[in-house]
């Protein structure tokens, strides 16, 4: 009989238990592409008795990425991917074999069923279980995810279901589920760090809530013993996702970069307030836009007793040129995630904790601030108190009650506005409390140089931020800063400040040539 004209893919490491079997029932097909990653049992020796295997082997690379890169290396268009453990029968391989693979707008998904210890589950959301596995590699690919990948169907494929099915040995026991939970939950977190928050909450929330769907609402109770484990499996799978996933969160780096130009005595508050941060950053890098000598001795002073690296970044005083200060430290900075304030910001203990706790790739995180009267200020720079103790109740804070109940550190609160996230959001932008990914960053290029003298040089870089795909979060009831009085700044450059943001908000910028690249050279 003549073959079909479809390459199977598969993923194998330790299949033997399967494999022989899944091999022969694949006899029909004229290839099989195996990529090995990694077996220490018999399987490269069974793989290698098929005369329709092409073997190949790499260390694994995700989920996603192994299964294009064994459809780039097949014969024919047209891929069916099938794991080790899974087993057709002859009347799915012969209904695949009168399909007309001249239509190459079509997918096609294969009903799998899935067992536990031998036996068919039909409960526990296990079925049913149509999965996408047949298609055409010019029209479809997977996506690139580490892990839960699957196909990417265009608009243009039309996705059709088969009336066959094929076994899925899945588990042999309770081993299996939690050897797969390790890998899966650990391949989730390293996914999605940094691209989706976390906490011990939700991670207890998500495990209880997996557990429930699956034992009462997806009738688990009806495989008993079985159906319990599974359930279980699915509950404890859940919480440690996103348990793994708040550690790696917890693991990203940070650096603080404060602004500053001649006003040592509000530097030194600010200073003080980051040793009381109940989490430190990685490093502080001062962004000096020239000040005297007096703010260096005092950064100098702070940096014999600081617990982490407190880097001056200066530049010759030409003016107010706070947007090439801003690129300069931040080519100064080896952390993943820079949080920026201005230099008369006093900030809640809480404050590096809050940020971390808000940051998430694509997004940059507008905090705001509670502004102190003059009066307030010159009491508190008087002072020389190591520690300032500073709350909504506090005298000499601006008198508006939305303000004042900003101050109030509220975790529940700041992580529920966290999840509006949105695009061109213009209103309210304000560098004296702002965090973002460096990475991102460096993909816009960084604050524009152009702009010198007061004004708009923040709301350039978030324009050409929403350009490049970005979004905003706003840090409410967390991230807490405390802003200095001081006279308002001489606004003579605002015009042609206003003309530069108005270029890159209507010609849709995202990159600016005179920016973050004009230093990265000299710091790499």
């Amino acid at each position: 009989m003549k073959k079909i004209p479809i390459s199977v893919t598969m993923m194998v490491k330790d299949g033997e238990r399967y494999l022989n079997q899944c091999l022969q029932a694949l006899q029909d097909f004229d290839e099989i592409v195996i990529l090995d990653n990694g077996s220490s049992d018999n399987s490269i020796a069974i793989a290698e008795s098929f005369p329709n295997v092409t073997l190949y082997k790499a260390d694994f690379f995700g989920f996603g990425p192994m299964k294009n890169d064994m459809a780039e290396k097949a014969k024919h268009d047209w891929i069916l991917n099938v794991d080790c453990d899974e087993i057709f029968n002859p009347e799915l391989v012969e209904e695949i074999r009168q399909l007309d693979l001249e239509q190459v707008h079509k997918a096609y998904a294969i009903s799998r069923i899935n067992h536990y210890r031998g036996k068919p589950i039909k409960t526990c959301g296990w079925y049913p279980d149509y999965v996408k596995r047949l298609y055409n590699r010019n029209e479809v690919h997977f996506n690139d995810k580490q892990v839960h990948e699957s196909l990417d169907i265009p608009k243009n494929v039309k996705l059709i279901r088969l009336n066959g099915s094929f076994n899925h040995y899945s588990f042999e026991g309770a081993a299996g589920l939690i050897n797969k939970m390790q890998k899966y939950t650990t391949l989730f977190a390293e996914q999605q760090r940094g691209r989706k928050r976390a906490s011990i909450g939700s991670a207890i929330g998500h495990g209880l809530s997996a557990f429930i769907k699956s034992y009462v609402f997806r009738r688990g109770f009806m495989d008993g013993a079985d159906g319990f484990v599974i359930s279980m499996g699915n509950g404890t799978g859940a919480y440690y996702k996103y348990v793994k996933l708040y550690e790696a969160n917890d693991s990203i780096t940070t650096s603080l970069i404060i602004t500053t130009y001649n006003r040592p005595d509000a530097l030194r508050l600010v200073l003080n307030s980051v040793l009381n941060q109940t989490m430190l950053p990685n490093e502080v890098i001062i962004a000096d836009d020239g000040s005297n000598q007096e703010t260096a001795d005092l950064i100098k002073e702070y940096q014999a007793k600081f617990p982490v690296p407190l880097i001056h970044s200066w530049q010759e005083n030409k003016g107010f040129r706070l947007a090439r200060s801003r690129n300069l430290a931040m080519s100064k900075s080896r952390m993943e995630y820079i949080i920026m304030i201005d230099g008369d910001m006093v900030l809640d203990k809480h404050f590096i904790a809050d940020h971390k706790k808000a940051a998430k790739h694509k997004t940059f995180i507008q905090g705001g601030r509670i502004l102190l009267n003059d009066d307030k200020t010159a009491k508190l720079l008087e002072s020389t108190a190591q520690k300032v103790s500073l709350s909504c109740f506090s005298n000499g804070l601006e008198s508006r009650i939305e303000k004042r109940l900003q101050a109030i550190h509220i975790p529940f609160l700041r992580n529920l506005l966290l999840k509006r996230e949105k695009s061109h959001w213009h209103k309210g932008i304000r560098g004296a409390n702002m965090g973002f990914f460096r990475e991102d960053v460096m993909e816009i290029n960084g604050f524009n140089n152009e702009f010198e003298g007061w004004g708009r040089e923040d709301s350039e870089f978030v324009a050409r931020f929403f350009n490049a795909g970005g979004k905003r979060a706003n840090l409410k009831f967390g991230g807490i800063g405390y802003h200095l009085w001081h006279p308002e700044a001489e606004r003579e450059a605002l015009p042609e400040n206003e003309a530069l943001l108005k270029r890159a908000t209507k010609e849709k910028l995202n990159w600016c040539e005179d920016g973050l690249n004009q230093f990265q050279d000299e710091n790499a």
